[in-house]
């Protein structure tokens, strides 16, 4: 099957440097949501992170490296194709991209900064040095809060401000992008030693849903588009009792009809399920993830998919369209899976 046709496709990063495939392609089944691999390509080192251009054609991967570059791929058919080469972000370790007002944007963790790589007409990479916006601060918790670490970049639902997430510095950062310059809007406080790494916006566009790394919870805010502001509302466990050993959330979703949050925690190596109440979140249970270290989720046509990174899967659930809970259907071998993203 080549894009040519009416199947839909996902596209799935992963870590070379722990033999994983670069990125990957694969079929997604229109009626059981299986994944079946089209092909891959590993000329970028560590694209662990995945972004489509809005009219499609074009992928864009970060390089997560210490040098931190980031490289776009032709996607017309089935293998993807590296359109130029790599293009430095000016900061390290980006984990995180997205594509916005005519720029691709990095979330850069090791350097606690975002990036903004101009886009020509063709949807490739300006070669051109893109602009930094760095981030300062620092949070409670030292061996991972010395600093800023931006771990999560993308815009808000109407598309008027970038929304940067700072797991260093317990903060969300509402940005602007004009002429090529990022600058803070409006930078708002979470709850210190909290750690927020991801954030997913409910599809009414009033609010966002905020997951700590550092404690296995996520943070509800009230979304103001007219004005670009944050306003944290609650906090909610994503595990009952008490964690028995570590647990690290990482990637968090909304449903498209805004009923449920699904967060997924590594460590516990479950899927958390959270009900939407008004303006809060309710825990309606946790699921094994189907693998080991769930790095990324996402949701498409119905179905649930998690990128296991130590595990070396990406494993897709049915969701029960009642409790929102998921249940396992299968899995697609991809050693140190990183994130998986669909057409």
């Amino acid at each position: 099957m080549t894009h040519g046709g009416t199947g839909r496709r996902a596209f799935i990063g992963s870590f070379t440097a722990a033999g994983g495939p670069g990125v990957v392609t694969a079929a997604v089944h229109p009626r059981d949501g299986a994944l079946t691999a089209l092909g891959a390509v590993d000329g970028v080192a560590d694209p662990s992170f995945l972004a489509l251009a809005p009219t499609g054609g074009m992928l864009y991967a970060v390089s997560e490296t210490t040098d931190g570059a980031v490289a776009a791929y032709r996607v017309e058919n089935d293998t993807p194709e590296l359109a130029g080469r790599p293009v430095p972000v000016g900061g390290s370790g980006p984990t995180h991209l997205t594509v916005y007002a005519g720029h691709v944007l990095t979330a850069n963790y090791g350097s606690g900064s975002v990036s903004a790589v101009p886009l020509r007409p063709d949807g490739t990479l300006e070669p051109a040095p893109c602009d930094v916006l760095a981030h300062s601060g620092a949070g409670p918790y030292a061996p991972r809060q010395q600093g800023p670490h931006a771990h999560q970049v993308q815009p808000d639902p109407s598309g008027r401000w970038a929304v940067s997430v700072d797991l260093g510095t317990d903060s969300v950062r509402v940005c602007t992008l004009t002429a090529g310059r990022l600058a803070v809007h409006r930078e708002i406080a979470l709850r210190p030693g909290s750690g927020p790494r991801h954030l997913a916006f409910h599809p009414d566009g009033t609010h966002a849903y905020v997951v700590n790394e550092l404690t296995p919870t996520v943070t509800v805010c009230r979304w103001d588009a007219a004005d670009g502001s944050l306003q944290p509302l609650s906090e909610v466990a994503l595990l009952p009792g008490t964690p028995d050993g570590d647990a690290y959330p990482s990637g968090i979703v909304a449903s498209p009809d805004g009923r449920f949050v699904w967060a997924a925690v590594r460590g516990e190596d479950v899927l958390s399920v959270l009900a939407v109440a008004g303006d809060g979140l309710k825990l309606v249970g946790t699921v094994p993830c189907g693998g080991h270290w769930p790095r990324a989720i996402d949701e498409s046509g119905g179905f649930l998919y998690v990128a296991n990174e130590r595990s070396g899967d990406v494993t897709w659930f049915a969701l029960d369209p009642d409790t929102g809970l998921p249940h396992r259907a299968g899995s697609l071998p991809v050693p140190a899976a990183s994130c998986v993203i669909f057409d």
